[in-house]
């Protein structure tokens, strides 16, 4: 019995800059996972921002441009898009929420201002989430045009990512634990 309780001491000693590795490697998986998962959610709202702002710089109507179905937001995974003019004032909508047109911080048009596009995740109540990316445009009447669409699913997926992953550190952990275990076992012999 003792010595196998020295035997375990002394895996677990060998084990350890393993285990650091395992844990770190799985730790970068995840974060790639989930980054990309996050990152890839705002690919539609960053083509329909850019070519919204486009036509609108060029003198479309936006009424042309916004649809008429009003989507709840805190109900529809579907896109959605919010004109704003300089001001950062909502002026056309295809989102409601609480039968109103939500509108982010004006601290965002400021950012907007500044770096030409924001995007960002909002959350303009609790359990109401959407990936968005805000565009400034230019032209006779200048303003804002934010795209966004809810990021439920995505969130579900990184969730799932994570308990893969935390699996994953597991069974690798147990595996690379008895590992060395057997090859000190071996080595103690050879």
């Amino acid at each position: 019995m003792k010595l196998l309780h020295k035997n375990l001491i002394k895996t677990f000693i060998y084990f350890l800059p393993l285990a650091a590795t395992i844990t770190l490697l799985c730790g970068l998986i995840y974060t790639e996972i989930q980054q990309n998962l996050r990152m890839s959610a705002n690919d539609p709202q960053i083509q329909i921002a850019e070519d919204y702002a486009s036509l609108l710089t060029n003198g479309t109507n936006p009424q042309f441009l916004v649809p008429q179905l009003k989507i709840d937001i805190s109900k529809s995974l579907g896109p959605y898009v919010i004109i704003f003019n300089e001001n950062g004032d909502a002026i056309l909508s295809s989102a409601i929420l609480d039968n109103k047109i939500p509108t982010p911080p004006k601290s965002v048009f400021d950012s907007v201002k500044k770096y030409g596009e924001t995007r960002i995740t909002w959350q303009p109540k609790i359990g109401v989430r959407s990936a968005t990316v805000i565009t400034r445009f230019t032209g006779a009447k200048p303003g804002f045009i934010l795209a966004g669409r809810s990021i439920r699913e995505v969130e579900i997926r990184e969730d799932n990512a994570l308990k893969i992953t935390f699996l994953g550190w597991i069974v690798t952990m147990a595996a690379g634990f008895i590992t060395v275990f057997l090859s000190l076992k071996l080595a103690s012999k050879a």
